[in-house]
């Protein structure tokens, strides 16, 4: 008995040394963890939340409201499920794909295919990389349904389906990793703070691409469509409009000045476009419309995205004066020039007033916000230039990808447009067995 108790005294002692000396020394998982910032992680969840937020409420809304009455619910339809498959895609190969191991500038590798090897304990920057793969997802979600505001009233249900998940995967990964995954307009220095070319230009290239190959609306030019509801659209953009604070200042990815700066200079441009778009239209229409408002806050909006995080305030003043003007002509006026039928003016606003943004970032950067960013203004006329390359090769690519994936889309599904009696008849009864409003 005594013999035991000697050998259990022992075991203990040399376990419990062992026990120590581990003890002693922080575990991988510690280190790891030690590099996470708490204030950093949960503004970027609530961040997350409300980027997310913007598309199957804010953005269903302002699309649904200014669609026809009889496809209001269609459209609800297309917003909200081009999330769901963002949000599916992206977990099993798009984040890869934008954020994957480099791949000579072009795309990244696939690793991370369903998130392998990503484990609660991974950090980018200061947060936990889960975190930080949630919130770019958000950005895929809602690019993806801003493309769907060109072709409102025509398209399939399930040609739209086949067509997201296809232009996730084939378009917007790639730009993705090019300006935010370390690919080469990362390395070029292009400056794209929260999207101007991943989600605003890119999405209105996409969308005027595809309504040219769609055609016109039945009646287009030749009768009036007028909206379902601009009360709907109003509250779109107000939900828009708070969104927005998540997508521009937590694309900082931490809680600090930067991301302060950042909202500031979001607010300002929002509230500037907005009145810049009514007044320009009461001089122009001799009305001061509640839609050409709302248009007016999210083409300020979506200025100031690319700029948010590298501008001062009285730069987020002109971006947002210039981007309601240039906004309100792009709509009222570009589109019927050249003719195209953009239903819900996802290029007038989107491309165009993202194309003014990303013009906007290499004028106005300011070296005392983030000092490597330095527009022409402040002496560095070499950012411009890479600004326009940028843009350039976003709209191209965009534009010859685009078509493809609308080739292959039509391919699959045996065309992409509904039929004429289907489109007389509505899409929300003929589609989907439903109606938004009862008519008497």
């Amino acid at each position: 008995m005594k013999k035991l108790i000697v050998v259990f005294v022992l075991l203990t002692a040399i376990f419990g040394s062992a026990w120590a000396e581990e003890a002693s020394a922080p575990p991988e998982a510690a280190k790891i963890v030690s590099a996470l910032n708490s204030g950093d992680t949960a503004w970027v969840i609530v961040a997350t939340a409300l980027v997310m937020m913007m598309t199957p409420a804010g953005l269903a809304l302002f699309y649904g409201g200014m669609s026809r009455y009889k496809n209001l619910l269609n459209t609800f339809a297309m917003t909200i499920a081009s999330y769901c498959i963002g949000s599916i895609v992206w977990v099993m190969w798009g984040y890869t794909l934008a954020f994957g191991p480099d791949k000579a500038g072009i795309i990244g590798g696939l690793d991370n295919l369903f998130m392998a090897g990503i484990g609660v304990n991974d950090i980018t920057g200061t947060i936990p990389t889960i975190v930080f793969a949630l919130f770019q997802m958000t950005f895929a979600g809602i690019t993806v349904a801003l493309v769907l505001g060109a072709i409102v009233d025509r398209m399939k249900f399930s040609s739209w389906l086949v067509f997201a998940v296809l232009w996730i995967t084939v378009i917007y990964c790639p730009i993705a990793h090019w300006v935010w995954g370390s690919g080469w307009m990362m390395t070029m220095g292009a400056l794209d703070f929260a999207g101007g070319n991943v989600v605003h230009i890119n999405a209105g290239v996409a969308g005027l691409v595809l309504a040219l190959v769609l055609g016109k609306r039945i009646g287009y030019g030749k009768e009036a469509m007028f909206p379902s509801s601009i009360s709907l659209t109003a509250l779109g953009s107000a939900l828009l409009w708070f969104g927005w604070f998540g997508f521009n200042a937590g694309s900082r990815l931490a809680a600090d000045g930067v991301a302060a700066s950042a909202f500031l200079a979001t607010n300002t441009s929002a509230a500037t476009a907005g009145i810049a778009w009514m007044a320009t239209e009461w001089i122009y229409k001799k009305q001061p419309t509640v839609l050409g408002i709302a248009s007016g806050i999210v083409a300020g909006l979506v200025a100031i995205t690319p700029a948010a995080g590298y501008v001062n305030l009285q730069a987020s003043l002109i971006i947002g004066l210039v981007a309601g003007v240039f906004g309100f002509f792009s709509v009222s006026i570009l589109k019927h020039k050249l003719g195209y039928d953009d239903s819900l003016d996802a290029f007038g606003v989107h491309g165009m007033c993202g194309l003014w943004g990303a013009i906007a970032t290499g004028l106005f950067a300011d070296p005392k916000i983030i000092d490597s960013a330095r527009g022409l203004f402040f002496g560095n006329p070499k950012q411009l230039w890479i600004q326009l390359v940028s843009i350039a090769a976003t709209a191209l690519y965009t534009a010859v990808g685009t078509f493809i994936v609308i080739k292959v889309t039509s391919l699959v599904t045996g065309g992409l447009r509904v039929t004429r009696e289907e489109e007389i008849q509505g899409l929300d009864n003929a589609i989907h067995g439903e109606r938004a409003f009862e008519i008497y």
